[in-house]
């Protein structure tokens, strides 16, 4: 044996005893680094064993009030209720006690399930679509009062970035089937759609009951210009005064009737001497009945209002769990990007270790001359090429986790949250066997599921009932009324009016009294008696009649309809290539999970490859039969294929999450009740499957890098 053998075999000997006395320290550094925040860093180093995050508990947050809206205020026990203004209360924009729960020494530890729940209370987009569900109560309020509704907005809400959204967060899953929405899916709504004549019809009155009066005194004092005109003796004024009392009372109904009720008093005093009553009551009663025969008969076109308005609550419903399902998808996106940073950072960080300790092993050999100083220079190429990816990785990590918080919280006011790094505590669960379910089932499930599908569903229903009204536009106008009026008089005589308070020309024209000759003085009739003459018939109009509108060429009508129709055609045209990309989402998602598992297994294979590589390259390298620029290369590769099959695995959990969204059965497996989002409290557990406690893997860089033999 060669005396250049037994060096290299002592060197070998003193290098193991050397990393055996070195391995406790190092072993305890390892620890205290993953325990506090690099000096030259915001990001905290990725922790070897990240503690397990703390149990939540539900939030001490009180829910948000959901009042059905689409019930009135009643007039009891409160009289002027209907008539004062509802207090809305603030918009909240605290974050809930379960943020404070997570967070730990700084870190805010979070799990899967955990980031979801967080979402579920405390997602601006949810926030902001939770107050279209009270939105819609306030149109079918409006609907049932006979007015037109104002219409709900039934897109999604898509202004939280990350995820893929907003340009950002885009690390991994871009691919075929990732996470990108295709036409149609996600927050497409109802697009293409023109629905201008939704809701034309004829003219609805108000069916809550209209109550008018009017009560009025007035005085008037009129200068007698001549013999004649009943100045009493001695005066040229005439006064004269007046007051009135008139009410009514006016309602529609749903059949489309309409009825009035009007009831008129007046009573008067004057000194006028050729009038007979004063005072003088006058009393009026009319009652009328209208009914639509042709256009707006029936309840059809007078109850469309009411029929869309509760249409459009369901629409609401479900645009409400369409906005669950999109920004659980989106958080769920956000969380697997925020792993591959934090995944992708520790593989950099070991690629930087090695390099820096290949680094120093190739200036002691080129030192002693056993290695070429080129090598010195590749090796610093390299360390600093992986220190540049170091330096993107690290702050592709912060925004990620800026990304997260933002996404999980109201506001960033509090500087613990603001300050705090995101350390993810789940990572994905690849389960070796996946049950294939047929594609039809799939899709079977996503016909049923599908919130646009359904929202489709109802907006066409929605087009028939205004279809039906239009209809009924197009018609004339016949109307059949009835009515009675009735009137009454009552008073007493006027003291100007009788012949001994009037002078001898006055007396010629007729005055009252008991000679010959002259007017009976008026008996005294009261009030009473005065409202029994409106309904004895002692003065009564009564009359039935129709009245006819018909309007000629009746080209307004016709474009109404026919547009109607068109806009119908085309939702049933729209419906269908709803179903159809939902059949193409579905199994484009079916196809993402089977290519990405397929590159995971490949990934896989490329990680044991490299590291059987590298290891086979620093066995040369201790035989003197390589270099350290070899063994660079092949941990270089070893780092990339690692990298990549943290890629690849956050690319298959996303296209499995898209999947779930496909077929509308997102929420169902995560165990997401849409009551608990309507509220902003979560208390039932989120789980979400196919995610299990995070554990690192093991090193592939070895703690020593072995030193070539003395040639």
């Amino acid at each position: 044996m060669s005396l250049a053998w037994l060096k290299v075999y002592a060197r070998l000997a003193g290098i193991a005893l050397l990393a055996a006395a070195l391995k406790p320290t190092v072993s305890a550094q390892d620890s205290s680094s993953g325990a506090s925040a690099s000096p030259t860093s915001e990001v905290a180093t990725p922790q070897a064993n990240p503690p397990q995050a703390p149990q939540p508990q539900t939030s001490s947050q009180q829910p948000v009030s959901m009042r059905d809206y689409a019930k009135p205020k009643s007039h009891f026990p409160n009289l002027i209720a209907p008539y004062t203004p509802t207090h809305i209360a603030p918009a909240i924009f605290s974050n809930t006690g379960r943020i404070d729960q997570l967070l730990q020494n700084g870190k805010l530890y979070l799990s899967m399930d955990d980031a979801v729940t967080l979402a579920l209370e405390n997602n601006m987009d949810i926030a902001i679509a939770r107050y279209t569900l009270s939105i819609a109560d306030t149109d079918i309020l409006r609907a049932k009062a006979g007015g037109s509704i104002l219409g709900v907005n039934s897109g999604v809400v898509q202004n939280t970035p990350g995820g893929g959204v907003g340009g950002l967060g885009t690390l991994v899953g871009s691919g075929t089937g990732g996470t990108s929405a295709g036409s149609g899916g996600a927050g497409a709504g109802l697009g293409g759609i023109v629905g201008s004549t939704l809701g034309d019809g004829p003219t609805i009155n108000s069916y809550d009951p209209v109550v008018s009066s009017t009560i009025q005194s007035d005085h008037l004092e009129t200068l007698a210009t001549n013999a004649f005109s009943g100045a009493p003796p001695g005066s040229n004024v005439i006064n004269q005064n007046t007051n009135t009392y008139n009410f009514a009372y006016n309602q529609a109904f749903q059949w489309g009737t309409n009825m009035s009720v009007g009831f008129t008093n007046t009573r008067t005093t004057t000194n006028d001497s050729f009038t007979t009553l004063s005072p003088q009551l006058n009393s009026g009663f009319q009652f009328k009945l209208t009914q639509h025969l042709l256009q707006g008969f029936g309840f059809a076109p007078n109850t469309r209002f009411i029929q869309i308005a509760k249409n459009d609550r369901a629409i609401s419903d479900a645009a409400f769990r369409q906005q669950i399902i999109t920004t659980v998808d989106q958080i769920e996106n956000i969380y697997w990007d925020l792993v591959y940073a934090y995944e992708n950072v520790r593989v950099i960080q070991e690629s930087v270790a090695f390099a820096d300790r290949t680094l120093s092993d190739t200036k002691k050999q080129v030192d002693i001359g056993t290695l070429a100083p080129i090598q010195v220079v590749q090796a610093q190429a390299t360390v600093a090429s992986n220190q540049q990816q170091l330096t993107i990785a690290k702050t592709n990590l912060e925004l990620q986790q800026l990304l997260m918080k933002n996404a999980l919280s109201r506001t960033l006011v509090d500087p613990r949250l603001a300050d705090a790094e995101v350390v993810p505590t789940s990572t994905m669960l690849l389960s070796t066997e996946q049950a294939a379910v047929p594609t039809e089932e799939l899709i079977k499930d996503a016909l049923a599921h599908r919130a646009e599908l359904a929202q489709a569903h109802i907006n066409l229903t929605n087009q028939e009932i205004s279809n039906k009204a239009i209809r009924s536009s197009l018609l004339p106008t016949l109307d059949a009324f009835a009515y009675y009026n009735g009137s009454g008089l009552g008073g007493s005589q006027n003291p100007t009016n009788l012949c001994v308070n009037q002078n001898t020309i006055q007396q010629s024209f007729g005055c009252a009294g008991t000679g010959v000759g002259q007017i009976p003085v008026a008996s005294a009739v009261g009030y009473g008696s005065t409202l029994n003459q409106l309904v004895n018939s002692t003065a009564p109009d009564k009359g039935v009649g129709v009245t006819l509108n018909i309007p000629l060429r009746n080209r307004f009508a016709q474009a109404t309809q026919i547009r109607s129709e068109l806009e119908y055609r085309q939702a049933q045209v729209r419906l269908q290539q709803i179903e159809n990309q939902i059949r193409i989402e579905v199994r484009n998602a079916q196809f993402a999970v089977q290519q990405n598992l397929a590159s995971v297994e490949s990934a896989q294979a490329a990680v044991a490859y490299a590291r059987q590589s590298l290891d086979a390259e620093q066995k040369k390298l201790a035989l003197g039969a390589s270099t350290s620029t070899l063994v660079l290369q092949n941990e270089s590769a070893l780092a990339t294929s690692e990298s990549t099959l943290v890629s690849a695995t956050a690319a298959y959990e996303k296209s499995r999450i898209e999947l779930d969204r496909s077929t509308g059965l997102l929420l169902d497996n995560t165990g997401i009740h849409i009551a608990d989002a309507e509220t902003g409290q979560v208390n039932s557990p989120v789980h979400v499957p196919d995610v299990t406690p995070r554990k690192e893997p093991p090193s592939a860089t070895p703690t020593q890098q072995p030193v070539a033999p003395q040639q």
